[in-house]
């Protein structure tokens, strides 16, 4: 598969961008891990221009991520062709357009997935971003608004018309937030419409490597995306790899293993960031990468409540000495917490 001029091999697997998540450190465990490509959390149009701090900091972009895209969200067309034109100079390999966050906040502004109540703007403003960067434009949507504005193929197409060079579709629409199941057919009409000549990507409900394949299989996606499955579970991509490559389902990572991930991980989200927020973002993960074990309600409140890097290390190390080899039986779905 090919993004323009970017090489990305078979079978390619994304991590998706998700705020206050794909941050540098957890890029960096999830590229040693098998990604194939990946994107940085997505970034306001608005507080780009505005040289918001927060918003200028998701642009930091290392040699070890790379391909990497940056992706962009907001509701008028000359902000974010503005935006784009910042985002450029941070030399991504691609710029992302998000038509498909689904929340409040965002989609009632008309950005993210708001813009598919707004056909037409969400063309126009592809359109500009094309023409005014140099780099390859790329967009993330739904398969529409609600169920009864499940139009994805026909906006594949006009996007595809203006420029676009890959398009990646979550299998839900914005009215269904995250519930329910992904809608996968819909994702396949897209791909195996004739007139698609861009690489299409699935999104939804990835949660290991049987459901990687599957997709592949079905619906002939050119790379498949994971989102959620990814927390505190960056090895997801390793065994979806070796299950593609071979057939065969690797034994979930030791407690061992884990921990020396889950140490690295928090080794280095404690360099790319400050130490309290560094904490607060790795909490999420930490309570999943060791989800499963026996009893474990009492160290998973720990490492939820510590506040201290100290206190985070001594419960990864009393974990690591109870279970050490231990391997927890991972067929429970992430979905499940």
């Amino acid at each position: 598969m090919t993004i323009a001029n970017i090489l990305l091999g078979e079978f390619p697997l994304f991590l998706a961008p998700m705020e206050d998540i794909t941050d540098p450190s957890f890029r960096m465990i999830c590229k040693m891990n098998g990604a194939d490509f990946m994107y940085t959390e997505f970034v306001s149009s608005d507080g780009l221009i505005r040289d918001g701090r927060k918003s200028l900091k998701k642009l930091d972009i290392y040699d070890f991520e790379r391909p990497i895209g940056i992706q962009l969200y907001g509701h008028l067309i000359d902000s974010m062709v503005e935006a784009a034109l910042i985002a450029e100079q941070a030399k991504p390999e691609l710029i992302d357009i998000n038509f498909g966050c689904p929340v409040k906040k965002i989609a009632n502004r008309g950005a993210g997935a708001g813009m598919l109540r707004n056909i037409p703007l969400m063309i126009d403003m592809t359109e500009a971003i094309v023409k005014a960067v140099k780099l390859p434009v790329t967009v993330k949507t739904r398969l529409g608004w609600d169920d009864d504005s499940k139009n994805i193929v026909d906006i594949a197409e006009r996007l595809q018309d203006v420029g676009i060079q890959a398009l990646t579709i979550h299998g839900r629409t914005r009215a269904q937030l995250y519930k329910g199941n992904a809608d996968w057919t819909l994702i396949g009409a897209v791909k195996n419409n004739q007139r698609m000549k861009i690489p299409v990507i699935g999104n939804g409900d990835i949660d290991g490597p049987v459901r990687a394949k599957e997709m592949f299989d079905r619906y002939g996606v050119d790379g498949v995306m994971i989102g959620r499955a990814t927390v505190g579970r960056p090895w997801i991509f390793r065994d979806i790899r070796h299950y593609l490559l071979t057939g065969e389902l690797l034994p979930e990572p030791s407690v061992n293993e884990k921990a020396d991930l889950a140490l690295l991980h928090l080794d280095k989200s404690l360099e790319f960031k400050e130490g309290k927020r560094a904490i607060f973002e790795m909490r999420r993960h930490l309570s999943n990468y060791f989800k499963g074990l026996p009893h474990f309600k009492e160290t998973r409140l720990k490492l939820l409540t510590a506040i201290k890097v100290d206190d985070i290390r001594s419960s990864i190390k009393e974990i690591r000495e109870k279970w050490g080899d231990f391997r927890t039986d991972d067929k429970t779905s992430i979905y499940n917490i």
